[in-house]
């Protein structure tokens, strides 16, 4: 089974993104389904999120 984890800067605990180690991400609106993300990937989207390089 796999652990989903939410993040602390959720403000109520059912809007947010969960990441899944070695899995992915999903909304936590609809945990069926997940966005499967490998360790390159996973790596570069923190990078950008660090960096405030995301976009909307």
């Amino acid at each position: 089974m796999i652990e989903w984890r939410k993040s602390t800067y959720s403000p109520n605990g059912t809007d947010c993104v969960e990441v899944g180690h070695g899995v992915g991400v999903r909304d936590s609106k609809a945990p069926t389904t997940h966005l499967a993300l490998g360790p390159a990937a996973w790596s570069a989207f923190l990078t950008a999120a660090k960096a405030d390089k995301l976009t909307r």
